[in-house]
């Protein structure tokens, strides 16, 4: 294949919902009901004009491009036989029917022709907006030295694929730094503020001493490439190699969240920053806070998807409180229960992307 040669793209069968089914099975028997009437009412009257639905109603269901076409010959030759049986009607009607189903039959295969078109685009962008996600959010190792790590990303929309929620996890000499962002406001826009970010990080993180530092250029170097006025907010933990404190430094972000022996607690930071890019506006450097982890703590940083989702009552998800009631240990199956009990607890969906990232220390 040359490298202009375009690449075909298969579309998944059409899978119809059961409500759709059940109106074009109604459509279907009332057709069939008309034409059986027709044919034993006798020769004074014809219902035959009704036949220009078939193909719209066959078009419906395919993508295949052949579907509605056979349906409207097959329709076309019911004209015909019914013209035969009902030879008392005006050729008119007969040739009024006719004309209306050869074109519902075009229109139908044009239609077909359109959707099935834009649907293999849709395929393609999807599969680039896949390939660009795994480039900018890398998959985490799952076990580094004492500590397991799990991450879960989904999007609001079911279509999309990737948004401004960001995380990364790097081995550095310095230990395990990480970053869980959210990059304000929507769009394309957001996705080449969160490469910009994720960019830096993965740069600075193997060089900065200081996580305060490693911020503090995150947000230098946002606030010069943010002509837009974007902010992000964002946590940074950083986890040594030995035994010793976990460094964390909060811009911005909902703050994360410490199991320990079936309770949870909220690690505020001992003083509040401001997002990246807006460190200018305080006027001040970003600060750390340190706890000593544990055997079997599990430390979760989570985007507000999470913890802003609502419920039918319009209250917000109860993270901590769920958090602490799990029975699961491992990252992996923690993530996936409160994954699915976010979706169950605002059933209209999630409102917002939601990503989260879970590091536990093994016993």
């Amino acid at each position: 294949m040359t490298s202009g040669a375009r690449k075909d793209v298969t579309l998944p069968p059409t899978v119809l919902p059961r409500r759709a089914r059940r109106l074009l099975a109604g459509a279907y028997l009332l057709l069939t009901a008309a034409v059986v009437t027709d044919a034993v009412s006798g020769p004074g009257s014809t219902v035959s004009p009704v036949l220009a639905a078939v193909p719209v109603l066959a078009g419906a269901t395919s993508r295949l491009a052949r579907v509605p076409l056979l349906a409207g010959v097959a329709a076309t030759a019911s004209v015909g036989l019914l013209a035969l049986t009902n030879r008392g009607i005006s050729p008119s009607v007969h040739l009024t029917a006719l004309i209306a189903v050869l074109a519902a039959t075009l229109a139908s295969v044009a239609n077909v022709v359109l959707v099935s078109a834009r649907e293999r685009e849709l395929v393609q962008v999807r599969t680039v907006s896949e390939a660009a996600q795994r480039a900018l959010l890398r998959p985490p190792p799952t076990h580094v030295g004492r500590v397991r790590i799990a991450v879960r990303y989904a999007a609001a929309a079911a279509e999309a694929r990737i948004g401004g929620d960001l995380y990364d996890v790097v081995e550095t000499p310095l230990g395990l730094r990480i970053i869980l962002g959210d990059v304000q406001g929507s769009g394309l826009g957001v996705v080449e503020t969160a490469a910009d970010v994720l960019g830096v990080f993965r740069e600075a993180a193997r060089t900065e001493p200081d996580l305060a530092g490693l911020a503090g250029r995150l947000d230098a170097a946002l606030a010069r490439r943010s002509a837009d006025g974007r902010f992000v907010t964002a946590v940074l933990a950083g986890i040594p190699d030995r035994p010793g404190p976990v460094e964390l430094v909060n811009c911005g972000h909902p703050h994360p969240m410490l199991r320990r022996a079936g309770t949870v607690r909220e690690l505020a930071p001992p003083v509040h920053a401001p997002p990246l890019a807006l460190l200018d506006l305080a006027g001040d450097r970003y600060a750390g806070s340190r706890f000593d982890p544990l055997p079997g703590d599990l430390l979760l940083l989570y985007t507000d998807g999470v913890s802003e989702a609502r419920n039918s009552a319009d209250r917000f998800y109860p993270l901590a409180e769920r958090l602490a009631a799990l029975e699961a240990r491992d990252p992996e199956d923690v993530l996936d229960a409160l994954l699915a009990d976010v979706r169950s607890y605002t059933r209209a969906g999630l409102d917002d992307d939601a990503a989260m990232l879970a590091v536990r220390w093994e016993d």
